[in-house]
């Protein structure tokens, strides 16, 4: 082909190929391999490149009485219930992994990568027992580790983190937020600790208080990437979350200005309790999910946050289940729920799929240790491509 085709024709057909061929056509030529190894190659590829719409599904099996093991589920999201049919599993440990860790975790995933995070316990590295993130192409079998500086294991519980994919830069970006007491945000004047990773940097960089939010606000784990601005779940520090009176908002994060801002929710949800409030994206709208636990069934109603009015959000459906106790993990294209349901308390989880507007839901072959089903679009990439498998830190 390359001996009769302009080479711009090469291009145009080599960019419209899935991630496995296009890496074993690498060799084929110098000229190829310095093409689809460049970062505007890369960079266009993972953001213009048509493919199929999957989910991605991590989670520990359920295996009582032994430790429990990671799996990783690619899932075709297509219009029918049936999509399960079409899945395919892939091993966490044979996929690029660089180190030998034994409790991933997931932060999150955005533009076809997995964010994860463990404490490494390994005596042979200078950075054992600290917090590492793992930023990891499964599509290319790659991934790099970033030491996220001063969190150590008995300070996690006050971490946060946040990770996404910049639309505009495409640049990994990781959010370390660390919540402080009442005492040290009245002190300092800022209402949390934050640093930011940029991949293209390599390095950590704290952000000033003129970006931060002018009140003091607690932030929790629920969080969700959407273009360009990662959303996390906040309350007035004034409050405590589970109060049913304590007042809730939604911060976001600007991957583009590294700027933080509050978004006001309704009255009507605000003072909920945390238990009964998270968020969540269908089709890459923002949204609120309200939980009834005082019906006889479990129901959800689920919020779109206006386009045009930031602070404007619209009953979309409510979700009505039989299950005894569920949790919205996502939603399919089709923008049906996909949830974790728990019918035994000490029992497993199942992944279920539903659809909108009705009751109908189809139960998956996937049972996993409660609370640890993670759900998200899944498209493959080349990020990380380019990209040495080293290890990050703050000195470099």
């Amino acid at each position: 082909m390359s001996d009769y085709l302009p080479f711009e024709l090469q291009v145009e057909i080599i960019k419209r190929l899935p991630v496995k061929p296009l890496l074993q056509f690498r060799s084929v030529s110098k000229r190829w391999k310095t093409l689809i190894g460049s970062s505007d190659f890369i960079a266009a590829y993972s953001f213009d490149h048509t493919q199929l719409n999957r989910l991605i599904v991590w989670y520990e099996e359920h295996v009582p009485l032994t430790q429990t093991g990671k799996k990783l589920v690619s899932i075709l999201d297509d219009e029918t219930l049936n999509s399960i049919s079409a899945h395919h599993e892939i091993d966490p440990t044979a996929l690029g992994l660089s180190k030998p860790f034994k409790d991933l975790r997931v932060v999150g995933s955005s533009q076809g990568l997995l964010c994860l995070y463990d404490f490494l316990q390994d005596p042979s590295c200078h950075y054992s027992g600290t917090l590492v993130v793992v930023l990891w192409n499964p599509s290319i079998r790659k991934s790099v580790d970033v030491v996220v500086p001063g969190v150590l294991d008995m300070m996690f519980e006050h971490t946060v983190l946040g990770f996404g994919v910049c639309p505009i830069t495409s640049d990994p970006t990781i959010v370390k937020i660390i919540n402080i007491s009442k005492k040290m945000k009245q002190r300092d004047g800022v209402p949390f600790l934050v640093e930011v990773f940029t991949l293209s940097t390599g390095n950590w960089r704290v952000i000033p208080s003129s970006k931060l939010p002018n009140k003091p606000v607690e932030v929790t784990s629920y969080r969700v990437v959407i273009d360009k601005f990662i959303y996390w779940f906040v309350f007035d520090d004034i409050d405590d979350m589970f109060d049913v009176g304590a007042h809730k908002m939604i911060m976001s994060f600007d991957m583009t200005t590294q700027e933080f801002s509050l978004i006001d929710l309704p009255k009507s949800f605000a003072h909920l309790s945390s238990t009964y409030v998270s968020i969540s994206k269908v089709r890459d709208s923002l949204v609120v999910l309200e939980y009834n636990p005082n019906s006889e069934r479990q129901v959800c109603v689920v919020w779109m946050r206006s386009h045009g009015v930031p602070n404007l959000f619209t009953k979309m459906f409510s979700i009505i289940t039989p299950f005894e106790s569920i949790n919205i993990l996502g939603f399919k294209k089709s923008g049906g729920p996909i949830m974790e349901m728990l019918n035994e308390i000490w029992g497993p989880a199942a992944l279920v799929f539903c659809e909108p507007y009705s009751e109908d839901c189809n139960c998956t072959s996937i049972f996993a240790k409660s609370g640890s089903i993670f759900v998200d679009s899944y498209k493959e990439t080349l990020l990380l491509l380019d990209k040495d498998s080293s290890v990050y830190s703050i000195n470099n």
